[in-house]
């Protein structure tokens, strides 16, 4: 995970302690140098687990933990991952984008409804953050390499791979519309009925 030139910060002190690993996690008491505030940098040629404790410095934890919640792991990923589909689908070319963008604002806006959802403001703003969250993780999903290729297969050139999600967007938003449309006009009949 560590490869030469590897910082490892003590960012939970005050004075931060930084020590640069120069061969990585493959030799940890191997050479390294150390930057301790109002010092200059020190170069040790080597630092074995018993001298350790005869340096002048302590050695920080190692930040490889994360211990960020998993949802929020989860969203940045999603975000990341259609980020990159973005930029894919902009290298093959403007149209493809555009009709990438175009169906993915489709069927954002198509949700629009849960802002109507309930009497509450702040849950419809909870429910239509889920939904987002969802349009998010349904995007990654489609997009993986296996469900691309149960895409093809299913397909079998009806339409360009490329294109069936964009029209699965597009086919789904057309269906929220659709009960969005039927759902007013019954409220509507409702209380011009009662």
């Amino acid at each position: 995970m560590g490869e030469k030139g590897l910082i490892l910060s003590n960012s939970l002190n005050r004075n931060v302690t930084a020590i640069v690993l120069l061969e990585g996690t493959a030799n940890p008491y191997g050479p390294r140098v150390t930057a301790i505030p109002g010092q200059p940098l020190t170069f040790y040629e080597s630092t074995h687990p018993v001298g350790a404790a005869e340096t002048d410095f302590e050695l920080p934890p190692i930040p490889f933990g994360d211990d960020t919640p998993w949802f929020l792991k989860s969203l940045d990923i999603d975000i990341r991952m259609n980020a990159e589909i973005f930029q894919q689908k902009y290298h093959e070319g403007l149209f493809s984008w555009l009709i990438y963008a175009g169906s993915f604002i489709f069927i954002l806006c198509s949700l629009g409804f849960i802002i109507k959802f309930s009497a509450w403001p702040l849950a419809n703003l909870f429910l239509a953050a889920i939904a987002f969250r969802g349009i998010l993780a349904l995007g990654t999903f489609l997009n993986t390499s296996e469900i691309q290729e149960v895409i093809s297969s299913f397909l079998n050139n009806i339409m360009l791979t490329g294109y069936a999600l964009p029209a699965s967007f597009v086919g789904f938003g057309v269906l929220v519309y659709i009960y969005s449309i039927l759902s007013f006009a019954a409220k509507r009949r409702k209380t011009n009925g009662d």
